[in-house]
């Protein structure tokens, strides 16, 4: 078909990339479509050789958007139980009381109060506030541990705050 044929493959790319975003958000790929069929068209350039001859390149690739979709649902769900596990494993850390045997009832009530938040938040949130105060990194140091731009930083750890105050706040 277009084996070879960078001019040809990227005229595919042009006729079925918007059936193929379509196709990826409504299998629940959601915002990360236009990035499940960017790697969709990789896979299915590099397994053009496969295509069966005259058969129609549509449906062969859009078989390959449904199983990146999948992909990326299966890494997604590995990754929570990841984040999960190391949550589970940091929460009685952060609970612990340092040093002092006698520290007040009311203090270790305030820490667990805000480990409980902390759990609540969404883990980019959680990683950018324990990056930042409990780890004591700078702006600088967060951002460049997480492979984030100092904005976004600074914006997720705005919305973590706003939601840790306002829990404590209710309480």
């Amino acid at each position: 078909m277009c084996a070879g044929e960078p001019d040809a493959y990227a005229h595919l790319v042009d006729r079925h990339a918007p059936i193929a975003v379509r196709t990826a958000a409504l299998l629940g790929a959601g915002a990360d479509a236009e990035d499940v069929v960017q790697e969709a068209f990789v896979k299915a350039y590099a397994a053009l050789g496969g295509l069966r001859p005259g058969a129609p390149f549509r449906p062969w690739f859009l078989r390959i958007v449904a199983n990146e979709t999948r992909n990326l649902h299966r890494s997604a769900g590995r990754r929570r139980a990841r984040e999960r596990k190391a949550w589970d494993q940091a929460e009685p850390l952060l609970r612990a009381a340092p040093g002092d045997p006698a520290q007040s009832v009311a203090e270790q009530e305030r820490r667990t109060a805000l480990v409980e938040r902390l759990g609540a938040l969404s883990a980019d949130q959680r990683q950018v506030v324990i990056l930042r105060y409990l780890l004591d990194l700078d702006e600088a140091e967060t951002a460049a541990a997480l492979g984030w731009p100092r904005g976004t930083v600074k914006s997720r750890l705005h919305r973590a705050l706003r939601r840790l105050r306002d829990g404590i706040e209710v309480s």
